[in-house]
């Protein structure tokens, strides 16, 4: 019986030496194989690594996002890097596609981005491969650009001014709201210090402009008919070619009303004169996002409201310059 213990012991002790050499081995001939591995794949095994993290964390954590035009001014200025949240309505599977669902939609007063109604794709490739450099980069490169060199806007950012339901119409750069359910006409402006927003509005056009504007849309209907254009119409046609800013909604609605005055036979003028007296209204399932500087904003007034599965984010934080960073509101 002892016999038979101490062989199993002799056993068991040269089973557990062949393990721990055989363990041994692997982990020198490991050491072994990381010296002898080539620095550079070294680097650029690091580097992809690092590449996967930044494409992860901007595709569904946050994503560094530049301000490219003055159309949120004061809110966000020309040149402020923010990083817009991601997770909060929902990320994109892919970059461009499969949009997963959020319990959480975008609320009125929220700041927003969303893809460009207006924007024309070069293809899903190119897109998909913007959108990329874009993410590792954190905003820096842009290959999406026009012929001019600019970068073409492929993604917005605006304040969800308006819900499902919502009506909105506009008269000289103001705007004026029916909410859902309710028959009477708010004006945005008190509604929003009613509700203590520290946002304002910003407008670049002066009250006192309007009327020249208004005559200079006339003064153009004039020429659209090939007609020439009455003296008291040309200086005031002259006047707004000074504006550097223009209410471009005012100037079509005044040129509309006077070419369907003149043509009333044409429905085309009608349908176009009604989208600019009627206003905008909010169907269900989408979103009515306005620039908080109006004169300087294409929004939508220009392509109507947007659906919420193309929202892919909200606005968080202002990054850079150090001297703005803090919560965007």
């Amino acid at each position: 019986m002892a016999q038979k213990q101490h062989d199993f012991f002799d056993s068991l002790q040269i089973l557990t030496e062949g393990l721990l050499t055989r363990r041994n081995r692997i982990r020198r001939i490991k050491k072994e194989k990381q010296r002898a591995k080539n620095p550079v794949l070294d680097w650029m095994g690091a580097f992809i690594w690092a590449a996967g993290m930044v494409l992860l964390a901007n595709q569904y954590l946050l994503q560094a996002y530049v301000i490219p035009s003055g159309s949120m001014i004061n809110t966000l200025l020309i040149g402020d890097r923010i990083f817009v949240n991601k997770l909060v309505y929902g990320p994109e599977l892919l970059p461009g596609m499969l949009k997963l669902p959020s319990p959480i939609k975008p609320q009125r007063n929220n700041i927003i981005i969303f893809e460009n109604p207006s924007y024309l794709s070069r293809g899903p490739v190119f897109d998909v491969a913007q959108r990329i450099i874009y993410m590792l980069t954190i905003s820096l490169v842009d290959i999406d650009r026009d012929e001019m060199g600019q970068p073409r806007a492929h993604f917005l950012i605006k304040r969800a001014a308006g819900m499902s339901g919502d009506h909105f119409v506009m008269e000289r750069g103001e705007m004026k709201v029916r909410f859902a359910g309710e028959n009477r006409w708010t004006d945005e402006r008190g509604f929003i210090a009613q509700r203590g927003w520290k946002h304002r509005i910003s407008r670049l056009m002066e009250t006192e402009q309007y009327p020249a504007l208004e005559m200079a849309g006339k003064a153009a209907a004039w020429q659209d008919l090939g007609l020439p254009v009455p003296e008291r119409l040309q200086d005031a046609h002259s006047s707004a070619s000074n504006i550097r800013y223009p209410d471009y909604l005012t100037h079509e609605k005044a040129r509309i009303e006077t070419l369907r005055g003149a043509m009333p036979h044409d429905r085309r003028y009608a349908i176009l004169l009604a989208r600019y007296s009627l206003g905008w209204y909010v169907p269900e399932g989408r979103i009515f996002p306005l620039g908080d500087n109006r004169d300087n904003s294409r929004d939508g007034r220009y392509f109507g409201p947007v659906r919420l599965s193309k929202v892919l984010g909200g606005g968080s934080i202002i990054y850079w310059p150090l001297k703005r960073m803090g919560v965007i509101r």
